[in-house]
């Protein structure tokens, strides 16, 4: 039978699967099995056929050949096993059949095979076990059974063993990697990271074209989460990434051959910044020659007609524009720097010219191409420098304004695929109903430009007062969307800081704009609301003391409206204004004896951040007594005289600078203006006592006349 079936192997099938189905014995049975699998192994069965063979014999035959222990006489020990395995990757061939549980529950099997010893009987069921799992990845389920089934490790050793059909296994990882990378590390990081390392000794040591392949398959097995520097392994394997770069990146390279090195080096920066690159003069070198490369791709290419039009451009451009990042950070770092100043000099120098070639870009988009993910990549990398570097390109960046002012409300209101390319700091949107947030990566630049006469201008004829204000109210119902607590979510938490600096500025320098714009009416009303649930969380005293202080400028500014009048927000928010402002100081016991006057422990590691608002927020406080009747009674009920006069009888004077002097006399002053009630409990606090004391000179007068 076996001899004929090279014969007519149509017609011999077709009898087969007969046999298959009235077969009255397991000999019968195997027999005809065994001229099926032939014929599956050959390649002679189309997908029709394919259907009859499950038809007539589903998963109960199959499984019943791997539960065999007993081969039948004079065969291989796994022959049942073997056919059992021909058959599922028969099966697996049929989308519909790859998905069903009887395939996924044989999953620990599949891997069991390939941790076995091979030897030359069982190619052929490695062969058929790559094709079943193949097929399974491709399935809705498929992944997510794999992972949780054991088969990361499995394709792991595998590959690491150098086993039969190793490159299969790569080749699975990678496609497991690309659809569930956080829960392939979280279950198998130990081996995956033994995988890297086999990964990053080849790299090192090949010194042909195996080299430039490695720098492709390499960044799908850099984690961006845990770092690998936390780990030896993870570290050697970083030395040796570090060691392999540097030997191609200093070799006259071809584009084929640069453009992988660039992304496997950008693929780093984004998995550990610069904490691969060691300190010293090599490792100094090398980061300004991958800044200098990156910035040269990018002018080479942004300044073309066309220059987005070669295959995978994009793809190299954006690893261009994460390492340039890199270099903006370490241009500006102080500490430990891995630059010299003279590096710095001319590594700025460069990369102005790239942004140059980046602002020449965006003014050549057209509408149709906002949705582009490129756009976003160019926007957030310019949005890096104009952080950072305010001086120069002045001019090109006031030309653009408009469009990334059009560009981040387009964003902004209607949501687009645009933030889905990878990048350092980017906060996956996907499937969190959030739009994409190009406004997160401008704020910093706005933040410098509103405090400048013609970029502010720009901004204010643009829109972009109104588009803030909406962004603020948004990204406040994002940190306060988890039920009965704020969300420890940095992004928003430095989005909203960064957007009320912005406004900071505009109540200095733009009071008419917030007297006249009903958006910030809107945005009054949130920050009364807003302050007293920030301020008893404690990690969020940075956020309250720029809502604090905000609020109290824009309610000088505001005086007049509905919701200042004594309403109850109003009094709520400022109760808390006052505890923020009132609870930053306290008396500390000085080591030869006496009191001095100290931030308070719960400040004191945030006032590098907060001490300049405080300040602002008591002129603020001051500016608003006059302008709000109800507010210095508000100001006695919340006991703050008594509060101030304690720190003071307690405290030397000489503790005490002239800027804080002139901040507590400011208040005091205008209190014992505004009210006689106010001037008699200065009075009776001893009043007089503190003006000559601590030379308020303004204070002493006041209540003289």
């Amino acid at each position: 039978a076996m001899a004929s079936a090279s014969g007519d192997g149509s017609a011999t099938l077709k009898r087969c699967l007969g046999v298959l189905r009235d077969a009255r014995n397991d000999s019968e049975q195997f027999a005809a099995l065994l001229l099926v699998t032939k014929a599956v192994r050959a390649g002679e069965v189309d997908a029709k056929t394919r259907r009859q063979i499950f038809d007539a014999i589903g998963f109960t035959f199959p499984n019943r050949l791997l539960a065999s222990r007993q081969p039948p006489a004079g065969c291989p020990e796994h022959t049942f096993r073997a056919l059992g395995l021909t058959l599922l990757a028969c099966f697996c061939t049929d989308p519909e059949l790859a998905g069903h549980s009887q395939i996924l529950n044989k999953i620990p099997t599949f891997n069991d095979v390939l941790v076995s010893p091979c030897n030359p009987d069982s190619t052929s069921m490695i062969d058929d076990v790559y094709q079943c799992l193949s097929a399974v990845l491709a399935t809705a389920r498929g992944p997510r059974e794999l992972v949780t089934k054991g088969t990361v490790s499995a394709l792991c050793q595998a590959y690491v063993n150098c086993s039969y059909g190793s490159d299969r296994a790569l080749t699975l990882l990678l496609g497991l990697l690309a659809v569930a990378e956080v829960k392939c590390w979280q279950r198998d990081a130990p081996h995956l990271l033994a995988v890297l390392s086999k990964l990053s000794d080849d790299f090192l040591r090949s010194e042909d074209i195996t080299k430039f392949e490695l720098c492709e398959v390499l960044p799908h097995f850099v984690p961006l989460s845990p770092p690998l520097s936390q780990d030896s392994q993870g570290s050697e394997c970083l030395r040796r990434l570090y060691k392999g770069l540097a030997n191609v990146l200093a070799s006259k390279l071809s584009q084929s051959q640069r453009d992988p090195a660039l992304k496997l080096a950008a693929c780093l920066v984004q998995a550990c910044g610069s904490e691969w690159i060691p300190a010293g003069s090599a490792g100094s070198k090398f980061l300004a020659l991958l800044v200098n490369l990156a910035c040269v791709e990018v002018r080479l290419t942004l300044e073309e007609p066309d220059p987005l039009e070669v295959e995978g451009k994009k793809e190299v451009v954006t690893a261009c524009y994460v390492l340039i990042e890199m270099g903006i950070q370490e241009c500006l770092r102080e500490e430990k720097p891995l630059l010299e100043e003279v590096q710095k000099m001319q590594l700025m120098r460069i990369m102005e010219e790239a942004f140059g070639a980046v602002i020449f870009y965006l003014r050549q988009v057209k509408e149709e191409e906002l949705q582009d993910p490129f756009i976003f990549a160019s926007v957030r990398v310019l949005g890096a420098w104009m952080a950072e570097e305010t001086s120069s390109l002045k001019q090109e960046i006031c030309e653009l304004l408009p469009f990334l002012v059009r560009y981040a409300k387009k964003l902004f209101k209607e949501g687009s695929p645009a933030a889905s390319l990878p990048q350092p700091e980017l906060v996956s949107t996907e499937g969190s109903g959030l739009p994409p947030d190009a406004l997160r990566f401008l704020l910093p630049g706005f933040c410098h430009l509103t405090a400048e006469d013609r970029p502010r201008d720009i901004l204010i004829s643009e829109g972009a007062p109104a588009l803030l204000c909406e962004y603020f109210l948004h990204q406040w119902e994002v940190l306060t969307s988890k039920p009965g607590s704020l969300a420890p979510l940095t992004s928003p938490e430095m989005s909203l800081q960064t957007t009320c600096g912005i406004f900071l500025n505009l109540v200095v320098t733009a009071p008419d704009l917030i007297r006249r714009d009903k958006t910030f009416s809107s945005l009054m009303d949130v920050l009364l609301k807003s302050l007293p649930l920030l301020l008893p969380q404690k990690d969020h005293l940075v956020l309250a003391a720029n809502v604090a202080t905000l609020g109290l400028m824009m309610a000088r500014i505001l005086a007049s409206s509905a919701v200042l009048q004594g309403t109850q927000s109003a009094k709520e928010f400022f109760g808390a204004a006052l505890r923020f402002l009132s609870q930053a100081h306290t008396a500390q016991a000085e080591p030869g004896g006496g009191w001095a006057v100290a931030v308070s422990p719960a400040y004191a590691s945030a006032w590098a951040d907060v001490g300049e608002l405080w300040f602002l927020g008591m002129q603020a406080l001051a500016g608003c007594v006059p302008l709000l009747p109800w507010l210095p009674q508000a100001l006695l009920q919340a006991r703050w005289l008594q509060g101030l006069s304690q720190l003071l009888t307690r405290v030397a004077p000489a503790s005490l600078d002239f800027e804080l002097v002139a901040a507590f006399q400011g208040v005091l002053v205008e209190l014992a203006r505004a009210s006689a009630s106010c001037r008699a409990a200065i009075l009776a606090h001893h009043g007089r006592e503190w003006a000559n004391l601590y030379g308020m000179a303004a204070l002493e007068q006041c209540l003289s006349e």
